[in-house]
Protein backbone atom coordinates (compact mmCIF):
# COMPACT_ATOMS: atom_id res chain seq x y z
CA UNK A 1 0.00 0.00 0.00
CA UNK A 2 2.79 2.15 0.75
CA UNK A 3 5.09 1.86 -2.47
CA UNK A 4 4.65 3.03 -5.76
CA UNK A 5 2.26 5.49 -7.73
CA UNK A 6 -1.67 4.61 -6.67
CA UNK A 7 -4.66 6.44 -8.10
CA UNK A 8 -6.87 8.93 -6.19
CA UNK A 9 -9.74 6.62 -5.35
CA UNK A 10 -6.95 3.75 -4.66
CA UNK A 11 -5.86 6.11 -1.51
CA UNK A 12 -9.48 6.89 -0.74
CA UNK A 13 -9.51 3.00 -0.25
CA UNK A 14 -5.79 2.62 1.65
CA UNK A 15 -6.92 5.65 3.66
CA UNK A 16 -10.26 3.93 4.69
CA UNK A 17 -8.81 0.86 5.12
CA UNK A 18 -6.42 2.06 8.07
CA UNK A 19 -9.73 3.73 9.64
CA UNK A 20 -11.24 0.61 9.97
CA UNK A 21 -8.24 -1.52 11.11
CA UNK A 22 -8.28 1.61 13.87
CA UNK A 23 -11.31 1.43 14.55
CA UNK A 24 -11.32 -2.26 15.35
CA UNK A 25 -8.09 -1.65 17.43
CA UNK A 26 -10.02 0.97 19.27
CA UNK A 27 -13.51 -1.35 19.70
CA UNK A 28 -11.35 -4.34 21.15
CA UNK A 29 -8.72 -2.13 23.54
CA UNK A 30 -12.42 -0.55 24.60
CA UNK A 31 -13.78 -4.40 25.08
CA UNK A 32 -10.78 -5.32 26.83
CA UNK A 33 -11.38 -2.52 29.10
CA UNK A 34 -14.76 -2.95 30.01
CA UNK A 35 -14.13 -6.74 30.46
CA UNK A 36 -11.46 -6.11 33.39
CA UNK A 37 -14.14 -3.33 34.64
CA UNK A 38 -16.55 -6.34 34.79
CA UNK A 39 -13.89 -9.23 36.68
CA UNK A 40 -12.92 -6.05 38.80
CA UNK A 41 -17.06 -5.89 40.11
CA UNK A 42 -17.32 -9.59 40.52
CA UNK A 43 -14.33 -9.59 42.87
CA UNK A 44 -15.55 -6.47 44.96
CA UNK A 45 -19.03 -8.51 45.18
CA UNK A 46 -17.34 -11.48 45.96
CA UNK A 47 -15.35 -9.79 48.23
CA UNK A 48 -18.68 -8.34 50.03
CA UNK A 49 -20.13 -11.68 50.24
CA UNK A 50 -16.97 -13.28 51.65
CA UNK A 51 -16.46 -11.14 54.40
CA UNK A 52 -19.94 -11.46 55.86
CA UNK A 53 -18.84 -15.19 55.76
CA UNK A 54 -15.85 -14.51 57.53
CA UNK A 55 -17.77 -12.75 60.19
CA UNK A 56 -19.95 -15.41 61.02
CA UNK A 57 -17.07 -18.02 61.08
CA UNK A 58 -15.08 -15.90 63.32
CA UNK A 59 -18.18 -15.10 65.33
CA UNK A 60 -18.91 -19.00 65.30
CA UNK A 61 -15.19 -19.69 66.42
CA UNK A 62 -15.12 -17.00 69.43
CA UNK A 63 -18.36 -18.54 70.84
CA UNK A 64 -16.95 -22.34 70.72
CA UNK A 65 -13.97 -21.10 72.30
CA UNK A 66 -15.96 -19.83 75.40
CA UNK A 67 -18.18 -22.98 75.24
CA UNK A 68 -15.37 -24.97 75.11
CA UNK A 69 -11.96 -23.89 75.51
CA UNK A 70 -9.99 -26.99 75.71
CA UNK A 71 -11.18 -27.64 72.18
CA UNK A 72 -11.24 -24.10 70.47
CA UNK A 73 -9.80 -21.50 72.96
CA UNK A 74 -6.38 -21.93 71.25
CA UNK A 75 -8.33 -22.14 67.66
CA UNK A 76 -9.92 -18.91 68.37
CA UNK A 77 -7.37 -16.50 69.51
CA UNK A 78 -5.66 -17.61 66.23
CA UNK A 79 -8.58 -16.67 64.44
CA UNK A 80 -8.87 -13.08 65.93
CA UNK A 81 -5.30 -12.31 65.01
CA UNK A 82 -6.00 -13.82 61.57
CA UNK A 83 -8.59 -11.63 61.10
CA UNK A 84 -6.39 -8.23 62.36
CA UNK A 85 -4.20 -9.06 60.32
CA UNK A 86 -6.23 -9.26 57.23
CA UNK A 87 -7.74 -6.57 57.78
CA UNK A 88 -4.98 -4.49 58.17
CA UNK A 89 -3.76 -5.56 54.75
CA UNK A 90 -7.03 -5.21 52.94
CA UNK A 91 -6.96 -1.67 54.34
CA UNK A 92 -4.00 -1.11 53.17
CA UNK A 93 -4.45 -2.69 49.33
CA UNK A 94 -7.36 -0.06 49.31
CA UNK A 95 -5.35 2.90 49.90
CA UNK A 96 -3.20 1.61 46.55
CA UNK A 97 -6.57 1.62 44.50
CA UNK A 98 -7.65 4.77 46.05
CA UNK A 99 -4.09 6.52 45.04
CA UNK A 100 -4.32 4.78 41.42
CA UNK A 101 -7.87 6.78 40.97
CA UNK A 102 -6.90 10.15 42.58
CA UNK A 103 -3.69 9.83 40.56
CA UNK A 104 -5.41 8.92 37.18
CA UNK A 105 -7.85 11.31 37.56
CA UNK A 106 -10.44 8.76 37.47
CA UNK A 107 -14.27 8.87 40.09
CA UNK A 108 -16.95 6.87 40.31
CA UNK A 109 -19.76 8.17 37.55
CA UNK A 110 -22.51 9.37 39.04
CA UNK A 111 -25.39 8.28 36.84
CA UNK A 112 -24.13 4.16 36.32
CA UNK A 113 -22.40 4.35 40.05
CA UNK A 114 -19.63 2.28 38.16
CA UNK A 115 -15.71 3.71 37.62
CA UNK A 116 -15.60 4.60 33.72
CA UNK A 117 -13.82 1.47 32.75
CA UNK A 118 -13.79 1.69 29.01
CA UNK A 119 -11.84 5.29 29.66
CA UNK A 120 -9.43 3.73 32.38
CA UNK A 121 -6.49 2.89 30.07
CA UNK A 122 -3.71 5.29 31.17
CA UNK A 123 -0.40 3.05 31.78
CA UNK A 124 1.57 5.17 33.22
CA UNK A 125 0.16 5.90 36.35
CA UNK A 126 1.53 2.57 38.65
CA UNK A 127 4.28 3.13 36.67
CA UNK A 128 5.25 6.56 38.10
CA UNK A 129 4.51 5.38 40.99
CA UNK A 130 6.49 1.80 41.64
CA UNK A 131 9.31 2.21 39.15
CA UNK A 132 12.18 3.44 37.90
CA UNK A 133 14.19 2.02 34.81
CA UNK A 134 14.78 -1.39 35.99
CA UNK A 135 14.49 -0.49 39.70
CA UNK A 136 11.73 -0.03 41.91
CA UNK A 137 11.05 2.96 43.99
CA UNK A 138 10.83 3.81 47.23
CA UNK A 139 6.66 3.64 46.78
CA UNK A 140 7.05 0.15 45.50
CA UNK A 141 9.46 -1.60 47.54
CA UNK A 142 7.45 -0.51 50.16
CA UNK A 143 4.33 -2.10 48.50
CA UNK A 144 6.54 -5.92 48.08
CA UNK A 145 7.26 -5.03 51.94
CA UNK A 146 3.78 -4.78 53.10
CA UNK A 147 2.87 -7.91 51.09
CA UNK A 148 5.79 -9.70 52.73
CA UNK A 149 5.11 -8.27 55.95
CA UNK A 150 1.24 -10.25 55.37
CA UNK A 151 2.73 -13.51 54.77
CA UNK A 152 5.35 -13.39 57.60
CA UNK A 153 2.74 -12.19 60.31
CA UNK A 154 0.09 -14.82 59.38
CA UNK A 155 2.33 -18.46 59.39
CA UNK A 156 3.90 -16.43 62.68
CA UNK A 157 -0.02 -17.01 63.89
CA UNK A 158 -0.35 -20.44 62.56
CA UNK A 159 3.22 -21.76 63.74
CA UNK A 160 5.06 -24.73 63.30
CA UNK A 161 2.37 -27.19 64.03
CA UNK A 162 2.24 -29.50 61.52
CA UNK A 163 -1.50 -29.72 60.95
CA UNK A 164 -1.06 -26.22 59.36
CA UNK A 165 1.47 -27.13 56.82
CA UNK A 166 -0.69 -27.86 53.60
CA UNK A 167 -2.31 -24.36 54.43
CA UNK A 168 0.77 -22.63 55.03
CA UNK A 169 1.51 -24.69 51.45
CA UNK A 170 -1.14 -22.71 49.54
CA UNK A 171 -0.80 -19.59 51.14
CA UNK A 172 2.50 -19.05 50.18
CA UNK A 173 1.59 -19.90 46.80
CA UNK A 174 -1.37 -17.56 46.46
CA UNK A 175 0.54 -14.87 47.87
CA UNK A 176 4.13 -15.55 45.99
CA UNK A 177 6.02 -12.97 45.14
CA UNK A 178 8.77 -14.69 43.59
CA UNK A 179 10.24 -13.77 39.73
CA UNK A 180 8.28 -14.73 37.11
CA UNK A 181 8.99 -15.98 33.55
CA UNK A 182 8.18 -14.33 30.82
CA UNK A 183 7.02 -15.70 27.06
CA UNK A 184 10.80 -15.19 26.37
CA UNK A 185 12.03 -16.78 28.93
CA UNK A 186 13.34 -14.12 30.57
CA UNK A 187 12.94 -13.82 34.43
CA UNK A 188 10.61 -10.38 35.54
CA UNK A 189 10.67 -9.41 39.13
CA UNK A 190 7.00 -10.00 40.11
CA UNK A 191 5.69 -6.29 40.82
CA UNK A 192 6.99 -5.63 37.45
CA UNK A 193 5.61 -8.27 35.56
CA UNK A 194 1.74 -7.97 37.25
CA UNK A 195 1.37 -4.39 37.14
CA UNK A 196 4.32 -2.44 34.98
CA UNK A 197 2.99 -1.01 31.64
CA UNK A 198 -0.75 -2.26 32.23
CA UNK A 199 -3.49 -0.19 31.55
CA UNK A 200 -5.12 1.69 34.76
CA UNK A 201 -8.61 -0.29 35.39
CA UNK A 202 -6.02 -4.05 34.51
CA UNK A 203 -3.87 -2.49 37.87
CA UNK A 204 -7.23 -1.62 39.61
CA UNK A 205 -8.59 -5.21 39.08
CA UNK A 206 -5.83 -7.27 40.40
CA UNK A 207 -5.64 -5.19 43.58
CA UNK A 208 -9.23 -5.76 44.09
CA UNK A 209 -8.20 -9.72 43.41
CA UNK A 210 -5.66 -9.44 45.82
CA UNK A 211 -8.10 -8.24 48.23
CA UNK A 212 -10.34 -11.07 47.51
CA UNK A 213 -7.03 -13.72 48.02
CA UNK A 214 -7.11 -12.18 51.73
CA UNK A 215 -10.74 -12.43 51.68
CA UNK A 216 -10.70 -16.46 50.65
CA UNK A 217 -7.37 -17.10 52.62
CA UNK A 218 -9.45 -15.75 55.86
CA UNK A 219 -12.19 -17.99 54.83
CA UNK A 220 -9.91 -21.33 54.57
CA UNK A 221 -8.17 -20.43 57.30
CA UNK A 222 -11.31 -20.10 59.81
CA UNK A 223 -13.10 -23.21 58.52
CA UNK A 224 -9.44 -25.22 59.37
CA UNK A 225 -9.36 -23.77 62.59
CA UNK A 226 -13.18 -24.84 62.76
CA UNK A 227 -12.08 -28.28 61.17
CA UNK A 228 -13.51 -27.81 58.14
CA UNK A 229 -12.74 -28.80 55.30
CA UNK A 230 -14.18 -28.37 51.18
CA UNK A 231 -15.40 -32.07 51.59
CA UNK A 232 -17.24 -31.51 54.87
CA UNK A 233 -18.83 -28.34 53.50
CA UNK A 234 -20.30 -29.67 50.05
CA UNK A 235 -21.02 -32.86 51.44
CA UNK A 236 -24.26 -33.50 53.06
CA UNK A 237 -22.79 -36.93 54.60
CA UNK A 238 -20.87 -34.41 56.84
CA UNK A 239 -23.71 -32.99 58.58
CA UNK A 240 -25.59 -34.16 61.86
CA UNK A 241 -28.44 -32.56 62.77
CA UNK A 242 -28.65 -30.29 66.00
CA UNK A 243 -31.01 -30.15 68.60
CA UNK A 244 -31.49 -26.72 69.95
CA UNK A 245 -34.35 -26.23 72.65
CA UNK A 246 -35.86 -22.73 73.70
CA UNK A 247 -34.31 -24.28 77.49
CA UNK A 248 -32.68 -26.98 78.83
CA UNK A 249 -35.18 -27.71 81.19
CA UNK A 250 -39.01 -28.00 80.93
CA UNK A 251 -41.35 -28.07 83.51
CA UNK A 252 -43.56 -30.92 84.26
CA UNK A 253 -46.82 -30.62 81.65
CA UNK A 254 -45.30 -28.12 79.45
CA UNK A 255 -44.50 -28.23 75.86
CA UNK A 256 -41.47 -28.55 74.44
CA UNK A 257 -40.18 -25.53 72.41
CA UNK A 258 -37.22 -25.58 70.11
CA UNK A 259 -35.33 -26.49 66.56
CA UNK A 260 -33.84 -29.31 65.08
CA UNK A 261 -31.30 -28.22 62.62
CA UNK A 262 -28.17 -29.44 60.42
CA UNK A 263 -24.89 -28.49 61.25
CA UNK A 264 -24.23 -24.86 59.77
CA UNK A 265 -27.43 -24.66 58.96
CA UNK A 266 -27.76 -26.03 55.79
CA UNK A 267 -30.05 -24.79 53.46
CA UNK A 268 -31.90 -28.02 51.96
CA UNK A 269 -34.86 -29.22 51.91
CA UNK A 270 -35.31 -32.68 53.35
CA UNK A 271 -37.62 -35.11 51.64
CA UNK A 272 -38.89 -36.80 54.84
CA UNK A 273 -38.77 -35.35 58.49
CA UNK A 274 -39.93 -37.87 61.60
CA UNK A 275 -39.36 -37.04 65.30
CA UNK A 276 -40.61 -39.00 68.11
CA UNK A 277 -42.01 -41.73 65.63
CA UNK A 278 -44.37 -39.28 63.93
CA UNK A 279 -44.11 -37.86 60.51
CA UNK A 280 -43.78 -34.15 60.38
CA UNK A 281 -45.36 -31.84 57.70
CA UNK A 282 -41.92 -31.16 56.01
CA UNK A 283 -43.54 -28.15 53.98
CA UNK A 284 -44.94 -26.17 57.96
CA UNK A 285 -42.03 -27.03 59.67
CA UNK A 286 -38.70 -26.77 57.48
CA UNK A 287 -38.01 -22.49 57.53
CA UNK A 288 -35.58 -20.30 55.76
CA UNK A 289 -32.78 -21.39 57.26
CA UNK A 290 -33.51 -25.24 56.64
CA UNK A 291 -33.96 -25.47 60.78
CA UNK A 292 -37.26 -27.85 61.70
CA UNK A 293 -39.38 -26.19 64.01
CA UNK A 294 -40.85 -28.83 66.74
CA UNK A 295 -43.49 -28.87 68.99
CA UNK A 296 -44.48 -31.45 71.05
CA UNK A 297 -45.30 -32.79 74.99
CA UNK A 298 -42.54 -33.14 76.82
CA UNK A 299 -44.08 -35.62 79.11
CA UNK A 300 -43.23 -36.79 82.91
CA UNK A 301 -40.08 -35.26 85.19
CA UNK A 302 -36.71 -36.93 84.57
CA UNK A 303 -34.34 -37.26 81.34
CA UNK A 304 -35.57 -37.75 77.88
CA UNK A 305 -34.32 -38.14 74.50
CA UNK A 306 -35.03 -37.02 71.27
CA UNK A 307 -35.18 -39.20 68.37
CA UNK A 308 -35.67 -39.29 64.27
CA UNK A 309 -34.40 -38.37 61.28
CA UNK A 310 -34.18 -36.33 58.01
CA UNK A 311 -33.97 -37.69 54.89
CA UNK A 312 -32.69 -35.31 51.80
CA UNK A 313 -32.30 -37.11 48.11
CA UNK A 314 -28.49 -36.62 47.42
CA UNK A 315 -26.80 -38.17 44.09
CA UNK A 316 -30.44 -39.33 43.12
CA UNK A 317 -30.75 -41.83 46.12
CA UNK A 318 -32.47 -41.24 49.92
CA UNK A 319 -29.79 -39.92 52.45
CA UNK A 320 -31.28 -40.62 55.89
CA UNK A 321 -29.78 -38.18 59.02
CA UNK A 322 -30.18 -39.21 62.18
CA UNK A 323 -31.73 -36.76 64.90
CA UNK A 324 -30.38 -37.20 67.98
CA UNK A 325 -30.74 -34.93 71.32
CA UNK A 326 -31.92 -35.04 74.94
CA UNK A 327 -33.44 -32.75 77.52
CA UNK A 328 -34.77 -32.55 80.84
CA UNK A 329 -37.93 -32.34 82.62
CA UNK A 330 -38.39 -30.63 86.04
CA UNK A 331 -40.59 -29.91 88.59
CA UNK A 332 -41.96 -26.45 88.99
CA UNK A 333 -39.99 -24.12 91.10
CA UNK A 334 -40.96 -23.69 95.01
CA UNK A 335 -37.78 -22.08 96.17
CA UNK A 336 -35.21 -19.85 94.87
CA UNK A 337 -31.42 -20.41 94.86
CA UNK A 338 -30.53 -17.23 96.59
CA UNK A 339 -26.51 -17.42 98.12
CA UNK A 340 -23.87 -14.91 99.59
CA UNK A 341 -21.09 -14.91 97.26
CA UNK A 342 -19.17 -14.31 100.21
CA UNK A 343 -19.64 -16.92 102.76
CA UNK A 344 -23.45 -17.55 103.74
CA UNK A 345 -23.44 -13.96 106.35
CA UNK A 346 -23.84 -10.66 105.82
CA UNK A 347 -21.35 -7.84 106.90
CA UNK A 348 -22.10 -4.26 108.23
CA UNK A 349 -21.08 -1.29 106.38
CA UNK A 350 -20.10 -3.81 103.75
CA UNK A 351 -21.45 -4.28 100.05
CA UNK A 352 -22.12 -7.67 100.14
CA UNK A 353 -22.69 -9.34 96.64
CA UNK A 354 -25.05 -11.49 95.98
CA UNK A 355 -26.24 -13.88 93.28
CA UNK A 356 -30.01 -14.50 93.32
CA UNK A 357 -32.28 -16.81 90.64
CA UNK A 358 -34.97 -19.09 90.42
CA UNK A 359 -34.71 -22.35 88.75
CA UNK A 360 -35.81 -22.47 85.32
CA UNK A 361 -37.30 -18.63 85.39
CA UNK A 362 -35.34 -15.91 83.35
CA UNK A 363 -33.86 -13.36 85.50
CA UNK A 364 -36.32 -10.71 83.94
CA UNK A 365 -39.27 -12.68 85.34
CA UNK A 366 -37.74 -12.77 88.84
CA UNK A 367 -37.68 -9.62 91.01
CA UNK A 368 -36.07 -8.92 94.79
CA UNK A 369 -36.56 -7.52 97.60
CA UNK A 370 -34.58 -6.76 101.07
CA UNK A 371 -33.51 -4.05 103.32
CA UNK A 372 -30.46 -2.25 101.56
CA UNK A 373 -30.65 -4.34 98.51
CA UNK A 374 -28.97 -2.85 94.98
CA UNK A 375 -29.24 -4.62 91.48
CA UNK A 376 -25.46 -4.95 90.20
CA UNK A 377 -24.28 -4.47 86.88
CA UNK A 378 -24.49 -8.63 85.66
CA UNK A 379 -27.70 -11.07 85.31
CA UNK A 380 -28.80 -11.78 88.38
CA UNK A 381 -26.28 -9.87 90.92
CA UNK A 382 -27.06 -7.84 93.50
CA UNK A 383 -25.38 -5.82 96.34
CA UNK A 384 -26.76 -5.51 100.20
CA UNK A 385 -25.89 -2.81 102.32
CA UNK A 386 -27.36 -4.48 105.48
CA UNK A 387 -29.31 -1.73 107.78
CA UNK A 388 -27.91 -1.28 111.34
CA UNK A 389 -30.03 -2.59 114.65
CA UNK A 390 -30.55 -6.21 112.86
CA UNK A 391 -28.93 -9.38 113.55
CA UNK A 392 -31.36 -11.27 110.56
CA UNK A 393 -32.17 -10.34 107.37
CA UNK A 394 -34.54 -12.12 104.79
CA UNK A 395 -34.75 -11.71 101.03
CA UNK A 396 -37.42 -12.59 99.40
CA UNK A 397 -37.31 -13.70 95.16
CA UNK A 398 -40.79 -13.51 94.00
CA UNK A 399 -40.66 -15.32 90.26
CA UNK A 400 -43.20 -15.34 87.49
CA UNK A 401 -43.69 -18.43 85.71
CA UNK A 402 -44.34 -19.43 82.07
CA UNK A 403 -48.17 -19.85 82.71
CA UNK A 404 -48.36 -16.38 84.70
CA UNK A 405 -48.07 -18.22 88.01
CA UNK A 406 -46.02 -16.66 91.00
CA UNK A 407 -44.06 -17.83 93.11
CA UNK A 408 -42.48 -16.35 96.36
CA UNK A 409 -39.42 -17.83 98.08
CA UNK A 410 -38.03 -16.21 101.30
CA UNK A 411 -34.57 -16.64 103.03
CA UNK A 412 -32.95 -15.52 106.20
CA UNK A 413 -29.01 -14.69 106.52
CA UNK A 414 -27.44 -13.27 110.05
CA UNK A 415 -25.57 -10.08 110.00
CA UNK A 416 -22.27 -9.73 111.61
CA UNK A 417 -20.02 -6.73 112.30
CA UNK A 418 -17.03 -6.39 110.59
CA UNK A 419 -14.09 -8.14 112.57
CA UNK A 420 -11.19 -6.78 114.58
CA UNK A 421 -7.73 -6.24 112.61
CA UNK A 422 -4.42 -7.30 113.61
CA UNK A 423 -2.37 -4.87 114.89
CA UNK A 424 1.42 -5.05 113.02
CA UNK A 425 4.48 -3.33 112.79
CA UNK A 426 7.99 -4.44 110.49
CA UNK A 427 5.54 -7.07 109.55
CA UNK A 428 5.01 -8.78 112.68
CA UNK A 429 1.95 -9.10 115.00
CA UNK A 430 1.36 -9.98 118.81
CA UNK A 431 4.67 -10.42 121.56
CA UNK A 432 7.33 -10.13 119.24
CA UNK A 433 10.88 -8.80 119.82
CA UNK A 434 12.69 -5.92 117.71
CA UNK A 435 15.65 -3.32 117.50
CA UNK A 436 14.89 0.43 118.49
CA UNK A 437 15.63 1.04 114.94
CA UNK A 438 13.32 -1.24 114.00
CA UNK A 439 10.25 0.12 115.95
CA UNK A 440 11.48 3.97 115.37
CA UNK A 441 11.28 3.54 111.75
CA UNK A 442 8.29 1.73 110.62
CA UNK A 443 4.78 2.08 110.57
CA UNK A 444 1.70 0.80 112.61
CA UNK A 445 -0.02 -1.26 110.14
CA UNK A 446 -3.62 -2.88 110.74
CA UNK A 447 -4.27 -6.84 108.91
CA UNK A 448 -7.77 -8.37 108.03
CA UNK A 449 -5.64 -11.53 107.27
CA UNK A 450 -8.16 -14.41 105.75
CA UNK A 451 -11.11 -12.42 105.67
CA UNK A 452 -13.11 -12.44 103.05
CA UNK A 453 -13.48 -9.50 101.36
CA UNK A 454 -10.08 -7.37 100.25
CA UNK A 455 -10.52 -4.18 102.91
CA UNK A 456 -7.96 -0.94 103.03
CA UNK A 457 -7.54 -0.15 106.12
CA UNK A 458 -5.49 2.95 106.96
CA UNK A 459 -4.25 3.25 111.11
CA UNK A 460 -5.04 6.88 112.48
CA UNK A 461 -3.59 6.80 115.96
CA UNK A 462 -2.63 4.45 118.35
CA UNK A 463 -1.59 4.76 122.30
CA UNK A 464 2.45 3.60 123.06
CA UNK A 465 3.14 2.78 126.39
CA UNK A 466 7.01 2.70 128.04
CA UNK A 467 8.03 2.00 130.58
CA UNK A 468 4.78 2.81 132.65
CA UNK A 469 4.47 5.91 130.60
CA UNK A 470 1.66 6.46 127.68
CA UNK A 471 1.20 9.01 124.93
CA UNK A 472 -1.21 9.03 122.23
CA UNK A 473 0.35 9.18 118.67
CA UNK A 474 -1.60 10.61 115.82
CA UNK A 475 -1.64 8.98 112.03
CA UNK A 476 0.75 5.14 111.67
CA UNK A 477 4.72 6.45 112.51
CA UNK A 478 6.32 7.55 115.82
CA UNK A 479 6.70 11.09 116.59
CA UNK A 480 9.84 12.40 118.21
CA UNK A 481 8.10 12.08 121.75
CA UNK A 482 7.46 8.09 121.10
CA UNK A 483 11.24 7.80 118.88
CA UNK A 484 12.60 9.61 122.24
CA UNK A 485 11.01 7.81 124.70
CA UNK A 486 12.05 4.30 123.03
CA UNK A 487 15.60 4.93 122.40
CA UNK A 488 15.69 5.98 125.96
CA UNK A 489 14.51 2.71 127.52
CA UNK A 490 17.16 -0.38 128.42
CA UNK A 491 17.59 -3.31 126.39
CA UNK A 492 14.80 -5.85 127.23
CA UNK A 493 12.28 -2.73 128.53
CA UNK A 494 8.45 -3.38 127.37
CA UNK A 495 6.92 -1.82 124.48
CA UNK A 496 2.87 -1.69 123.82
CA UNK A 497 1.60 -0.46 121.31
CA UNK A 498 -2.16 -0.71 122.05
CA UNK A 499 -6.27 0.92 121.10
CA UNK A 500 -4.81 1.26 117.51
CA UNK A 501 -7.79 2.92 115.58
CA UNK A 502 -8.12 1.90 112.04
CA UNK A 503 -10.19 3.20 109.35
CA UNK A 504 -11.47 1.51 106.18
CA UNK A 505 -12.35 3.16 102.70
CA UNK A 506 -15.49 3.14 101.86
CA UNK A 507 -17.27 1.55 105.10
CA UNK A 508 -19.18 3.71 107.09
CA UNK A 509 -19.46 2.00 109.87
CA UNK A 510 -16.77 1.87 113.14
CA UNK A 511 -13.86 -0.67 112.70
CA UNK A 512 -12.78 -1.98 116.51
CA UNK A 513 -9.37 -1.44 117.07
CA UNK A 514 -6.76 -3.64 115.58
CA UNK A 515 -5.02 -6.41 118.25
CA UNK A 516 -2.50 -5.18 120.39
CA UNK A 517 1.06 -5.05 119.72
CA UNK A 518 3.87 -6.46 122.49
CA UNK A 519 7.48 -5.46 122.03
CA UNK A 520 10.84 -6.45 123.59
CA UNK A 521 13.44 -4.32 122.70
CA UNK A 522 16.71 -6.10 122.16
CA UNK A 523 19.10 -3.34 122.05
Amino acid sequence: MAGGKVSARQKMINLMYLVFIAMMAMNMSKEVLSAFGLMEAKFAESNVTTSETNEALLSDLITKGDEKPEEFAVAANKAQQINIISDEFYKYIETLKVDLLKNGGYSIVPETGKLPFESMDKTDILDEMWFTGDRLTKAGAVVLAKIEQYKADVKEVLGSDVKYKKAVERFDRRFSTSEVINKDGKKIDWLDYNYKGFPAIASYTKLTAMQNDVKVTEASMFNLFLGNTLTEAVSLKNYQAIVLADKSAFFAGEKFQGKVVLGKYANVTPTKLVVQGQEINVASAIDSTGAATLDFNVGNIGEKSIDGQFTFLEDGKPLEIPIVGNYVVVPRPKEASVAADKMNVLYRGLENPMTISFAGVPDSKVSVSAPGLRKAGGQGKYFINPPAGSNNLIVSVTATLDDGKKEVSRKSFRIKNIPSPEGKIAGKSGSIKLNKRDVTTSRVLADFGDFVYDLEPTVSAFDLTVLGETITVSGNRMNQIAIDLINNSPRRSMVIIDNIKVRVKGVNVPIKPASAITIKLTN
